[in-house]
């Protein structure tokens, strides 16, 4: 395959791989939750979305920010009604997580079939365009100026904002921010909600790139956690950078070494977690 397809592949691909591990990275870094419902609610926002756009002939913009609401609005749900209880209890985060992803699967499969569903480009942005005089798909494009702009949307609301602040002070030191008035529960309630919402929006825009089916969560969310691990928990940044070094990885290896498609994809992972634990934008444990 072209080199120059392939990295059009790559980019797009780390540009929604950012727009789903962005809210992981968040969700990990200030509630130390190993959220492994995560891919499900990326796979449950395409649906979603699969939803209005396919059966409904909603708009597909509405209907991604329609998804990204519903989805956001689960995510606080099972935040404040089951993960909230659960605060320092690892094991238990991980088994509920796990057992609440298996529920969303099995609904989906319910509801949606098994059959998959696919999704056309929006309206004008089909084909591909010209860059620097090679062709470059125009709805991939698209789905990379998304992430930038989100990531810059992102870095306002954690730079820039009073919330933003509260979220660093919950990230840098959770015990610190409760003792000087920070509302850590109603924070995290906001940060899961607000990282659900992204992957509920993800899985609308990468519908026409992925198509829909049960088990595209089980395919996600491994590279989810790879671009966490890779980049650092809490660290925007760190998504940014490990989203495109993962579709990167993942793109060429599955392209030219399709044998050993994952041992280039997690290497990486096992030689950061053996030689800086935190991440390449990480902060070590205090």
């Amino acid at each position: 395959m072209n080199f120059w397809l392939l990295m059009a592949y790559s980019v797009s691909l780390g540009g929604l791989l950012f727009l789903l591990s962005s809210g992981f990275s968040l969700i990990f870094g200030l509630m130390r939750i190993p959220n492994l419902t995560h891919g499900s609610l990326f796979m449950l926002g395409a649906y979603i979305g699969a939803t209005f756009i396919v059966w409904n002939r909603t708009n597909f913009w509405f209907a991604a920010i329609l998804s990204a609401i519903i989805v956001a609005g689960i995510g606080a749900v099972i935040e404040r009604f089951l993960l909230r209880f659960l605060a320092g209890k690892e094991l238990a985060q991980v088994l509920v997580t796990l057992g609440i992803s298996f529920m969303v699967s099995d609904l989906c499969l319910m509801i949606w079939t098994g059959d998959p569903i696919s999704v056309n480009n929006p309206p004008g942005l089909d084909g591909a365009t010209q860059i620097l005089g090679f062709p470059f798909p125009t709805y991939r494009m698209a789905v990379i100026l998304i992430a930038v702009v989100i990531a810059a949307g992102l870095w306002l609301l954690l730079d820039r904002t009073r919330l933003g602040a509260m979220i660093r002070a919950g990230v840098d030191d959770p015990q610190m921010a409760r003792v000087v008035g920070i509302p850590v529960p109603w924070l995290f309630t906001i940060v899961f909600a607000l990282g659900a919402g992204l992957a509920g929006f993800a899985g609308t825009v990468g519908s026409p790139i992925l198509s829909v089916y049960n088990g595209l969560d089980q395919e996600m969310l491994p590279l989810a956690l790879v671009v966490v691990i890779l980049g650092g928990t809490g660290s925007l940044l760190g998504s940014l950078v490990g989203s495109f070094v993962v579709g990167v990885l993942y793109i060429f290896g599955q392209a030219k070494l399709p044998e050993l498609a994952y041992f280039v994809l997690f290497l990486p992972m096992v030689l950061i977690l053996a030689l800086r634990p935190q991440g390449l934008f990480g902060r070590p444990t205090q």
